[in-house]
């Protein structure tokens, strides 16, 4: 349940701290005194687009913070699965706005507003002032039920839309083989051509980077010559190194007899003359060996060619040349076998046709169970919010086509009256009978889900009088076992309230702040008779109000 609304800086809220209780909270209070504020308040800490115009004037920020109490284990294993963990059975949500950016957190770990949106949809169900006029519409109808038969269809309609989905791909590939079928032939002797190319190529996996070396020393052979013939006279010609070290080294064995050090040196001398003439040998036998040949270097350079045309042409390297060769085999053998390949397409997509309609029908079935079931009881909740000759239905059309939400069409019909045919809500129903049905419909649902918390915000739009004193009644039994936060212009509601709230606003110092507090009892019984009786509340009016909540008390108590 929702514990405690923190707000502050946001419209005409400076700081506000609510802390709301079990069974029905009456949030009540003048036109205009910012009963919205606390509505949108909460939209907001659940992660609702953030308008910057609600930050107060001349604030820097605005703050709205929820703490929510969650003790049921399905809740909290839902919660677990989104790697949110209520510490001490709290989740705290919030949301700080500034002129430039807005920061939702929960738990004080920064989130996405579509997380916050997410974790919402879980711990409160927020039903907006003109939430009813969704019930115009057909496809909110189909959502309705499936949100009623959701234990039942869950599962299924995972596997419905997996099977929808492998219909469609199924499908996508019989169209494309049928366009390929157009130009097969032109499309098969390009094929053909192509893989011939490359089967002649014989590419060998790295022989690319083998021709590169060979290529380059090939085209660089003249260089390479020149270079190392210098370098073989230098080091092994007249008057090269290698002749004045091995005169160097007779004069030091010369005198090495004298002096032991000298014959160290003379030694290292010896082992440098050796290493000199290793090197003069290797590098004439590479010279040797190393001649240009002008043959050689053609057949290079055409292979190379060859290589590299192919790897631009089939996707960069040999590896993805020979790919592309796999590739067009396969393609190849299919547009060659194109019959046999269209004729099991075909069986597949018969298969996969009879699977999705197995599973559309066994979706349809669970749907038509639970739509009896629920309007049943919609029906059953309508006499009590005062529809007396009602009757409500919901009635079905096959779309004819597939979808990933089956073949279902579904839409509400209502009569209101004896004799009158069933209708579309649209057709028959008022603003004020909408927003009774959605009250009917979320009392259902109410009873199904794990969601604890409900909020109205003015569902009582449109009636007064004897429906009111009903709607009031069915909002106190929606209370017994969930905790409701209702907004409400009329006193037979606010009579029946376990917490009564009082929004009002004030001019300070040429400032407008609004703000909200609870109402003792005597407190409640004045604000039943501002409601009842306006500005000016007499004795009488103070008369009926206190009777009116004594009333209320008595029907709780019997609830």
């Amino acid at each position: 349940m929702l514990v405690s609304l923190h707000v502050k800086n946001l419209a005409l809220m400076e700081e506000a701290e609510v802390e709301f209780g079990n069974g029905l909270n009456i949030l009540s209070g003048e036109t205009g005194a910012g009963k919205s504020i606390i509505i949108g308040s909460i939209n907001l800490a659940l992660g609702e687009k953030a308008p910057r115009e609600l930050l107060r004037e001349r604030s820097e920020y605005a703050l709205v913070e929820l703490v929510f109490r969650v003790e049921n284990e399905e809740q909290v294993q839902q919660l677990k699965e989104l790697d949110i963990y209520p510490e001490n059975d709290e989740i705290i949500m919030s949301r700080k706005i500034t002129a430039s950016r807005s920061v939702g957190k929960i738990n004080s770990e920064t989130v996405s507003a579509s997380c916050m949106r997410t974790v919402a949809s879980l711990l409160i169900d927020i039903h907006g002032q003109h939430e009813h006029q969704s019930l115009l519409h057909k496809k909110k109808h189909l959502e309705i039920l499936d949100e009623y038969a959701a234990d039942k269809l869950k599962n299924k309609k995972d596997i419905l839309k997996k099977r929808y989905q492998e219909y469609q791909k199924v499908l996508e590939e019989q169209k494309k083989a049928l366009q390929d079928g157009e130009g097969r032939e032109q499309e098969l002797s390009f094929l053909e051509y192509e893989i011939q190319e490359i089967e002649e190529a014989n590419l060998i996996a790295g022989e690319d980077e083998d021709l590169e070396l060979s290529y380059r020393k090939m085209a660089n052979g003249r260089r390479i010559m020149e270079a190392s013939g210098d370098a073989y006279e230098m080091t092994g010609g007249n008057g090269s190194a290698t002749e004045q070290i091995g005169r160097a080294l007779q004069k030091l064995q010369s005198v090495s007899e004298f002096d032991p050090r000298l014959g160290e040196l003379s030694g290292q001398l010896e082992e440098i003359d050796d290493l000199l003439n290793d090197f003069n040998r290797e590098l004439s036998g590479y010279m040797t060996d190393g001649e240009f040949d002008e043959e050689t270097f053609y057949e290079v350079e055409k292979r190379l060619d060859l290589v590299n045309h192919l790897k631009d042409k089939f996707g960069g390297s040999i590896e993805a040349v020979l790919q592309a060769k796999e590739e067009k085999e396969i393609r190849s053998g299919r547009l060659r076998d194109y019959e046999e390949y269209l004729q099991a397409l075909n069986e597949r997509l018969e298969q996969a046709e009879t699977s999705l309609q197995e599973i559309s029908a066994e979706v349809s079935k669970i749907r038509l169970r639970c739509a009896k079931k629920l309007t049943k009881q919609v029906q059953e909740a309508l006499v009590d919010l005062n529809f007396l000759d009602v009757n409500f239905t919901m009635e079905f059309t096959d779309t004819g086509k597939y979808t990933a939400n089956g073949r279902d069409e579904a839409e509400f019909l209502i009569s209101t009256n004896p004799g009158e045919p069933l209708k579309p809500l649209g057709k028959v129903a008022s603003g004020g009978e909408l927003s009774r049905i959605m009250l009917a419909i979320k009392t259902i649902l109410a009873e199904s889900d794990q969601i604890e918390t409900l909020i109205f915000d003015e569902i009582d739009a449109g009636i007064s009088g004897r429906t009111a004193q009903m709607v009031a009644e069915k909002m106190n039994v929606i209370g017994k076992n969930h905790q409701i936060i209702c907004i409400t212009h009329l006193p037979q509601i606010a009579a029946m309230a376990d917490h009564h709230f009082l929004i009002s606003k004030n001019v300070v110092r040429n400032a407008t702040y609004s703000n909200i507090v609870l109402l003792e009892e005597q407190e409640s019984v004045t604000e039943l008779a501002r409601m009842l009786g306006g500005v000016k509340i007499t004795d009488t009016v103070l008369d009926s109000a206190r009777e009116m909540r004594e009333l209320a008390v008595s029907v709780k108590n019997k609830k």
